[in-house]
């Protein structure tokens, strides 16, 4: 299959599109912007809009104004339909390979988002956030600017992400609280499911592994995302509610 853009789309100056890539009616796609191959953009879809800084200039890049830090699509992406991704005003705004952007979604200037994520219909994401590989964020959650939500994590619907959520929790509630971990993402990534009982045990302690916080032998495979985790710099863990039991 050859890339295919509808005539009734709009692909400003400054877009690289790669191979097989697909672009629906009336979306809207403005430079600077990378799109690699295979990538699927819905009907609707507006990419590329300045970055909502009032200290930024509000450049017509439909016009050829090219200015920010652009945005990167990566290869075999999902946009779907009305979904919404701006500038980077120092990074590229980014979508990891594989990921999926659900309709009515919307990502801010320089979000970060990993490969083989999912962010929901109507999720909210605000800027500068980090969200990590194989997160999956619930249908209308709203992020908090400069958020991080660490490898494997789950934000249930609706929930208000005002901390950071480390590696393979399960975040719901208002307020969100860690009520558990992802025991089925765990093991879709590879480790030892019974690793998730080790995990669980350690936030259930107040152990979020932070800052210098030594990372413990027990957590075998799971220490390289934790490690990606404790490098973002400083970190404001959600609480955790009492989880029963990893699931």
């Amino acid at each position: 299959m050859s890339t295919q853009v509808s005539p009734t789309a709009f692909v400003g100056e400054g877009v690289v599109l790669g191979e097989n890539v697909c672009i629906g009616p009336g979306a809207v796609i403005l430079g600077p912007t990378t799109i690699e191959d295979n990538v699927w953009i819905g009907p609707g879809a507006q990419i590329g809009a300045p970055p909502e800084m009032g200290n930024l200039r509000q450049n017509a890049a439909w016009a050829g104004d090219l200015e920010h830090s652009g945005v990167l699509i990566r290869e075999h992406a999902v946009i779907r339909e009305g979904a919404v991704i701006h500038q980077g005003s120092y990074r590229a705004t980014t979508v990891g390979a594989r990921s999926w952007v659900l309709n009515r979604a919307y990502l801010a200037h320089d979000v970060q988002l990993g490969d083989d994520a999912t962010v929901s219909a109507g999720v909210s994401i605000g800027g500068h956030c980090v969200i990590g590989d194989r997160v999956n964020i619930g249908m209308n959650a709203v992020v908090h600017q400069r958020r991080v939500i660490a490898t494997g994590a789950m934000v249930g619907m609706g929930t208000p992400v005002t901390k950071d959520v480390p590696p393979f929790a399960k975040l719901y509630g208002t307020p969100p609280r860690v009520t558990g971990v992802n025991t089925v993402g765990i093991e879709r990534a590879g480790h030892d499911g019974a690793l998730a009982d080790v995990l669980l045990a350690h936030y259930v302690a107040g152990e979020f592994f932070t800052g210098t916080e030594w990372i413990p032998d027990d957590l075998g495979t799971l220490a390289e995302a934790v490690s990606w985790w404790r490098a973002q710099g400083e970190l404001r863990p959600a609480s955790v509610s009492a989880p029963r039991e990893a699931q």
